[in-house]
């Protein structure tokens, strides 16, 4: 009866620890951003989970968009109200692998993983003209471009034509 039991908590045991294994696609922006935070990291440094946090906060500096927001859940900017950095310095100074460490986050703070990157854009077979400003916006956003005295669509359309060499390169167009 007691062997019977035992059999009972390391199957339910494991079927728990599956179940709360992440999905396929689930926290991208986690997992991408680990994997680039850790290979910036010398051997040195990723010994030394202060040495990580440090880094990690002038890694967070440069960041833009989700990775910027995943910084700010983390602790990793200036302005950011918690902080976690200790959940993931201590397991990449164990070398553990950027989704393992997203799931360590994700029982700290559920919405580390809800962030999910923007659908890019294919500049070379979409109409312009069938965007919406926004997306116009972004493209420019994307670029670290701007578009002084645009008021229309046309305007975000005309500079984005104009700049669309410079980032898509000739052999693109």
């Amino acid at each position: 009866m007691y062997k019977l039991n035992v059999f009972h908590l390391l199957f339910l045991a494991t079927i728990v620890q599956v179940a709360l294994a992440l999905k396929e696609g689930e926290c991208e922006v986690c997992i991408k951003t680990v994997e680039k935070f850790a290979a910036t990291l010398t051997d040195d440094v990723k010994k030394n989970p202060k040495l990580i946090e440090a880094e990690f906060k002038k890694f967070c500096k440069g960041s833009k968009n989700k990775e910027n927001r995943f910084c700010y859940y983390l602790g990793g900017l200036e302005e950011s109200a918690t902080g976690i950095l200790g959940e993931l310095s201590k397991p990449l100074s164990w070398s553990m692998p950027a989704d393992k460490i997203c799931e360590k986050l994700k029982k700290k703070d559920a919405q580390i993983c809800d962030l999910r990157f923007d659908k890019q854009i294919d500049l070379k077979n979409v109409d312009l003209k069938k965007l919406k400003v926004r997306d116009l916006k972004k493209i420019l956003n994307d670029w670290d471009e701007v578009c002084d005295g645009c008021i229309e669509k046309t305007d975000f359309i005309k500079r984005i034509e104009e700049l669309k060499p410079k980032y898509m390169g000739k052999s693109e167009l």
